[in-house]
């Protein structure tokens, strides 16, 4: 079992309920550090919002709180969401839960510090009317928050390191399905998993919620952007068993390529680890992560997904219920070489290590912590 204070779900950005909960200035000692110039590479991050909320204070003079609650959740008829724990009745406040092999442990209540990317206190029916407002170019039946240009922004590519992937756009991660372009967004606090998926173009919203579920983060997207599908009358992108494969470019895809950023970005080598490996076994083509969580070490078999474009895979992920893949791009230099792999993931992307190309993987012996 990985075992690591490093990767808690609150990623130190949580202190318990009866704690005083610090400010932006107290949390980060007074000063910012960037970690990567925009537009050169994705990293999750809960630091950038909460800037952003600091610096709507800044500007307002008004409460970062204040200021959402005049000028989003009111004009939208969020009458129930809050960025203030005082103002929520505990009788409503549902209790997040861990389900482990010993049965239902409830989860401890914690506030957090990141309020710009993070505790609100909200109910479906004000999600709902959010989701209206997304769909409706910044308006819902209530009122209006913001211009249809700028909504179309917030949707559109901001950042797409590769023309064959989405990309993301602002706050929202892009995808497709079934043809269709969809944005979304998932929640994940220590207890409780959450999802939004919408089509802008079908005017259709689908969103959950749920208080205690066992690897929500990668099954709970998967069945929401199916719902999306059926709701939208398509099937979800999926393994493509009519491309054929490409044995001749295998050779010049193999090798290690290692994950951008520091080994401090725990969120994202929480996952990938050092980055990916890319090697032939049994006469496949496969893709393992370079971490040491088993299910990933393993590798997984990468699938054609474009007739016309050999450097283009699909992961299947189907044993994590990800029905609909992932789908990879690898880029090429001026020599043609292979260096980068793009992931339809967040979007991250990892390089090609110099002068590392194997065909096979080599054994190796992965202790974690205890």
């Amino acid at each position: 079992m990985l075992r690591s204070r490093a990767l808690r779900r609150d990623f130190g950005e949580s202190v318990p309920a009866r704690r005083p909960v610090p400010g932006p200035a107290a949390y980060y000692r007074g000063a910012l550090r960037l970690v990567a110039e925009p537009g050169t590479r994705f990293r999750y991050t809960d630091h950038g919002p909460t800037a952003l909320g600091q610096l709507v204070e800044d500007v307002t003079g008004e409460p970062f709180a204040g200021y959402l609650r005049r000028h989003v959740f009111e004009p939208l008829g969020m009458t129930d969401s809050t960025l203030v724990r005082a103002e929520v009745d505990r009788a409503r406040l549902a209790t997040g839960y861990r389900l482990g092999r010993r049965g239902v442990v409830p989860v401890a209540e914690r506030h957090w510090v990141t309020a710009g990317a993070s505790n609100a206190y909200s109910t479906p029916r004000d999600i709902g009317r959010y989701l209206a407002a997304l769909l409706g170019g910044g308006a819902n039946e209530h009122g209006a928050v913001l211009r249809p240009g700028t909504l179309a922004a917030m949707f559109a590519p901001q950042y797409q390191p590769d023309p064959r992937l989405p990309g993301m756009g602002l706050a929202f991660f892009r995808a497709t399905v079934g043809g269709h372009r969809v944005v979304e967004h998932q929640g994940l606090l220590p207890g409780f998993d959450s999802q939004i998926f919408l089509a802008p173009d079908d005017g259709v919203a689908v969103m959950a919620f749920t208080n205690g579920t066992r690897r929500g983060a990668l099954w709970l997207p998967a069945e929401t952007s199916g719902l999306l599908g059926r709701l939208l009358g398509v099937s979800a992108d999926a393994v493509r068993p009519d491309v054929p494969q490409h044995p001749e470019v295998w050779a010049d895809l193999c090798g290690r390529y290692r994950l951008r950023g520091p080994l401090s970005d725990v969120r994202m080598r929480g996952f990938m680890g050092a980055g990916a490996q890319v090697f032939v076994r049994g006469g496949r083509l496969r893709l393992r992560f370079l971490t040491p969580v088993p299910q990933l070490l393993g590798g997984f078999e990468l699938f054609p997904d474009d007739g016309a474009d050999p450097d283009v895979f699909r992961l299947d992920l189907g044993r994590f219920g990800m029905d609909g893949g992932l789908r990879i791009a690898f880029a090429r230099g001026p020599d043609g070489r292979p260096t980068t792999i793009h992931f339809d993931l967040m979007p991250v992307s990892v390089d090609r290590s110099a002068g590392h190309r194997t065909a096979a993987p080599r054994r190796t012996s992965l202790r974690t912590g205890g």
